[in-house]
């Protein structure tokens, strides 16, 4: 069994119950996929989200998605005072849940008409290994996905 990375008690065992301490908000996998699929990856740009978080409740759950090492974060070279926040290795390993959620919706809730649906994902793991060129290569972090092996960043790749 896996390490529980926060200080939080667990309230038992059960995967479903293990899963919904991190995700079981309104809030936390609206964040992941804004940093997914939305391209977003500062503070400023999730909060601009359509469903209105407040950047108290933003903080709070940036805070835990870093302490369960589903989130990382870097100084923005561009900007002093901005950190670039990317998904780690766990974070991209959300991809299908958060595929399987959407394709629940479109089959049972009113999806609006701004989120056309997607042609069919059969290649979950292409869609996987492109998140993780967003991510990892950027942020210079291990692909685990790809051996464990440490991905080193473009231009560090070329030298």
């Amino acid at each position: 069994m896996r390490e529980h990375t926060t200080d939080k008690a667990v309230r038992s065992g059960c995967p479903v119950s293990l899963g919904l301490d991190i995700f079981g908000d309104k809030w936390t996998l609206l964040i992941v996929r804004d940093l997914m699929f939305g391209g977003k990856r500062h503070f400023r740009e999730l909060l601009a989200s359509d469903e209105g978080i407040s950047s108290n409740i933003l903080a709070d759950r940036l805070k835990m998605l870093l302490a369960e090492g589903i989130v990382s974060k870097a100084e923005d070279p561009s900007h002093a005072q901005k950190v670039i926040y990317s998904l780690t290795e766990k974070g991209v390993a959300l991809l299908p849940i958060l595929l399987q959620i959407s394709e629940w919706s479109y089959q049972f809730r009113p999806v609006g008409g701004q989120y056309p649906r997607p042609a069919e994902a059969t290649d979950v793991e292409a869609q996987m290994q492109a998140v993780r060129r967003a991510h990892l290569v950027q942020a210079g972090l291990p692909d685990e996905g790809n051996g464990g092996s440490r991905i080193e960043q473009p231009d560090q790749a070329s030298r």
